[in-house]
C-alpha cells in the first residue's frame, strides 16, 4: 500500500536550514529519503551540516545563499536544476529578528527604530517572496511543487516587545494564503502553499531573551510558559510531522492554510 507520507527521492530546498529549527528539518527530511537542499548565508555552519548529515548515510548538499539576492538565488536555482532537475518542496525558514525593531518594556512605539523595523521587515518577508518567486519555477515548469512558509505565533496575536518581527510574519501569513490561489488558478492544483505557525522555542535568536545566563528562564519565558496550556517550549523536532503532512502527498487538497504548532498557546486565556 502507497504511503501517502512519503518523501522519499523528493528535492526538498529548506532556507535558513543552518539554524537550530532548520537543522532539524535537515536531518528529518534527508533520514526519510529526501535529496535535501542546504540553503543559508553561514558557510561553516552550511558546511559542517552537510557533512553530519552525509556521514549519517544520506543525501544533502550545501549551497551558500542570500535570501535577499536575486542574482545569488537565481545562481543557485541553476546549480539545483543543473544537478537534480526538478524542486519538489520549497521551506522558507530564513528569518530572524534585531533589536532595534523591538520595543523594550521601559520604551514606547515613538522610540522604534524604523531602519531596524523595514530590515526585519525584509529578511522575513522579502526573504520568503524572493525565494519563492525563483524556486517555484521549477515547479510551475513541473506542474507540481509544494512550497512551505515558516510564519510565528506573533502573526496571529501581537506579542509585546516584537513589533517588527509580528508584523512581518503576519505578512507572511497573508502571501502564503495569496500565492496558494495564484499558484493553483495559474498554473494548476498540482501546486501548493501552505504556512506554519510555530509557537515558542528556544533558538539561538532568542534564547539571551527567555534565558538567564545560568539557563534559568527570564521573566517573559515564563509568562511564556504560564499562557501555554502544554507548560513549556516546544522541542525542534515537534514541528516535523506538520512538515512531513505538508511536503507529501498527504495533503495533496490542502493549500492557503496556516497550521499552529504552540501547545496551545493561541487557544488559551485564562
Amino acid at each position: 500500500m502507497k504511503n501517502l507520507f512519503s518523501v522519499e527521492d523528493k528535492v526538498v530546498l529548506i532556507t535558513g536550514a543552518a539554524g537550530i529549527l532548520g537543522n532539524s528539518m535537515v536531518h528529518h527530511f534527508a533520514e526519510q529519503g529526501a535529496k535535501v537542499i542546504i540553503l543559508d548565508r553561514n558557510k561553516e555552519a552550511g558546511s559542517v551540516l552537510e557533512k553530519a548529515v552525509k556521514d549519517n548515510g544520506y543525501e544533502a548538499e550545501f549551497f551558500y545563499t542570500d535570501v535577499l539576492n536575486k542574482d545569488v538565488l537565481n545562481t543557485n536555482y541553476d546549480e539545483i536544476i543543473g544537478k537534480y532537475g526538478r524542486i519538489d518542496v520549497l521551506i522558507n525558514g530564513a528569518g530572524g529578528n534585531m533589536p532595534g525593531a523591538t520595543i523594550a518594556p521601559d520604551k514606547t512605539v515613538f522610540d522604534l527604530d524604523t531602519e531596524a523595523f523595514k530590515k526585519v521587515v525584509d529578511l522575513n518577508l522579502f526573504g520568503t517572496i524572493l525565494p519563492t518567486m525563483t524556486f517555484s519555477r521549477a515547479m510551475v515548469n513541473q506542474k507540481a511543487g509544494t512550497i512551505i512558509n515558516i510564519a510565528s505565533e506573533s502573526a496571529l496575536r501581537p506579542l509585546t516587545r516584537v513589533c517588527g518581527y509580528g508584523t512581518a510574519k503576519a505578512a507572511v501569513t497573508n502571501f502564503t494564503k495569496y500565492m496558494a490561489g495564484e499558484l493553483a488558478t495559474k498554473f494548476g492544483a498540482g501546486l501548493r502553499v501552505n504556512a506554519i505557525a510555530p509557537g515558542f522555542f528556544l533558538t539561538e535568536q532568542n534564547r539571551t531573551l527567555l534565558t538567564n545566563p545560568d539557563g534559568s528562564y527570564t521573566e517573559r519565558a515564563r509568562q511564556i510558559i504560564a499562557h501555554t496550556p502544554f507548560g513549556r517550549f516546544g522541542e525542534p523536532e515537534e514541528l516535523l510531522g506538520t512538515l512531513q503532512w505538508l511536503a507529501s502527498d498527504a495533503s495533496r487538497f490542502v493549500t492557503g492554510t496556516l497550521t499552529v504548532i504552540d501547545g496551545g498557546f493561541d487557544a488559551f486565556s485564562i
